[in-house]
């Protein structure tokens, strides 16, 4: 090797060792990672290093994520995705996916933060460190979360806590209780939430690091749920005197509504307005849209547990008035994000148009077998995340050569457009058609079961059969063989799964055709 070439390695090496330290920065102070990156960046661009000109543009959509400057760092992400993909980088190929599983959250996408989620753990290699690992568990945990898959994120929770555990990450561990202590909450599991709320108290005293704001708001909210006012006021005081660190922007406003309600709950009203004062001096002051109308709700029902019912009437009129404006301008607010997005990715856009037609059947306007190909993989990955199922379902039209020898090719290409059609129809929601070849038709069923998909493909198999023929075909009827296959669990490979499809399409055709054969219930 020579020593420019060993040069260069020493310096890529730097780099690399740079970024782990900072992408294993503490989770709450975020923003000190900024400037680091920023300077890392540049420099690596300067010395050829692309890779790592990436992992620290992702830091730095990291930041701007958080602080909720979610077009710039959405479009930062998708830029980092389509490089990693290009230049074959696992490592840089996960963090993007991680940003945007935060991203598509940040706009409400709950589908698509899950399935960058579930790919942000997935292209991850083993030698990864693990601090790394149990950050990206903490983001597929938090997707499937919010897509209504509690165990499943639980269960993800749970694996990256006992990571931080074990390298001794005290303020990670804090953050993942904390999320799981919020969860259990939101879920009204009090006994749940409580005996996490106590795990992340005692993790605080371990590591050393006092409960911020925030944290400290998830644990008085449990405190409230068993109706303990007067410790929902004890563990909120340092923040309302300042001496607690608020590392969110909105977590004081947070603290100060949830000990309006407390107060309001324990019959203190004076004290309740004193306090809901100043966190309306606080929403305004920082522009916080969310909790402003919150804040008005708890002003509406502090009004009425007083009996004063017209203003607490004139309260939610102004509160119904705050949140319909808020509604529209978060909707504003996702589109210029998406809006980003779009024009960074503009060039990118117009190849994956192209990408799109070649993923289509030119004939019936369906998705292809390429596509079928790159698209059911990805499924099956995130069902088993999730622990839901996928059911396929191998169409193939009956006697259909007779038709293209006895009438004509032409005849037999309108009879698969009318196909591809009916195939549009019945393929609603997540449902994917797509042409194999020939006669041969394939439905994939996302999160549906075996039984429900059978019936919707009896439903395919009457419509096809009563379908209005006879212009086209004349007196040669047109019919359908169908073999369903399901995975309860995503457990499965594609190629096990469409076997089991084909073997049951057979099964069709063998006990007479115009049919459709099931796995055993």
């Amino acid at each position: 090797m020579t020593t420019k070439a060993a040069e260069r390695d020493d310096v890529r090496a730097a780099f690399a060792a740079a970024l782990i330290r900072l992408e294993l920065h503490g989770v709450s102070r975020f923003r000190d990672v900024r400037g680091p990156a920023a300077e890392i960046e540049e420099q690596a661009r300067a010395a050829g290093d692309e890779e790592a000109v990436q992992r620290a543009a992702l830091l730095r959509a990291d930041v701007l994520l958080r602080e909720g400057r979610i077009g710039e760092g959405g479009r930062i992400a998708h830029q980092a995705r389509a490089w990693a993909e290009a230049h074959e980088s696992p490592f840089v190929l996960a963090r993007a996916h991680r940003e945007l599983s935060i991203f598509y959250r940040l706009v409400g996408d709950i589908s698509d933060s899950l399935t960058h989620g579930v790919q942000c753990l997935s292209n991850l290699t083993d030698d990864v460190p693990p601090g790394i690992r149990a950050r990206h568990l903490m983001t597929l945990a938090v997707a499937l979360d919010d897509s209504g898959s509690i165990e499943e994120g639980a269960r993800r929770s749970k694996e990256a806590l006992r990571i931080a555990e074990e390298i001794g990450d005290g303020e990670l561990a804090v953050v993942l209780l904390n999320n799981m202590t919020y969860t259990a909450y939101e879920n009204g599991d009090e006994p749940a939430a409580r005996a996490l709320a106590r795990a992340m108290e005692v993790a605080s005293i371990r590591s050393g690091r006092p409960l911020a704001a925030n944290e400290l708001d998830t644990v008085a909210r449990v405190e409230m749920m068993s109706g303990h006012y007067e410790t929902v006021e004890r563990k909120l005081a340092g923040v309302l005197g300042g001496g607690i660190p608020v590392n969110e922007g909105d977590a004081a406003a947070e603290c100060m509504l949830t000990l309006a309600e407390a107060r309001r709950l324990a019959g203190r009203f004076t004290a309740a307005q004193a306090v809901l004062d100043r966190a309306i001096v606080e929403c305004e002051a920082n522009g916080l849209g969310r909790l402003r109308a919150r804040a008005r709700q708890e002003q509406a029902a502090l009004h009425a547990a007083q009996g004063d019912f017209e203003k607490a009437y004139a309260e939610h009129l102004l509160f119904h008035a705050d949140a319909t404006a808020l509604h529209s301008n978060q909707r504003e607010a996702r589109a210029r994000a998406l809006q980003a997005v779009f024009e960074a990715n503009e060039a990118r856009r117009a190849s994956e148009h192209f990408r799109e037609m070649a993923h289509r059947d030119a004939l019936t306007g369906l998705y292809n077998r390429r596509y079928v190909n790159e698209r059911l993989p990805a499924l099956l990955t995130e069902a088993a995340a999730r622990r839901s199922p996928v059911s396929v379902a191998i169409a193939d039209l009956d006697h259909f050569k007779r038709i293209n020898d006895t009438l004509s090719h032409a005849t037999g290409d309108a009879v698969l457009q009318h196909i591809g059609t009916l195939l549009q129809e019945a393929a609603g929601g997540p449902v994917i058609a797509a042409r194999m070849g020939g006669e041969e038709f394939l439905l994939i069923f996302p999160g549906i079961d075996g039984a429900e998909a059978q019936k919707r493909c009896e439903l395919l198999r009457l419509r096809i059969r009563t379908h209005g023929w006879q212009p086209i075909t004349g007196s040669l009827p047109v019919t359908s063989s169908i073999g369903v296959a399901t995975t309860p669990d995503g457990r499965t490979t594609v190629a096990a799964l469409l076997s089991q499809a084909d073997r049951n399409l057979y099964a069709a055709k063998r006990a007479g055709r115009d049919r459709v054969v099931a796995d055993p219930a």
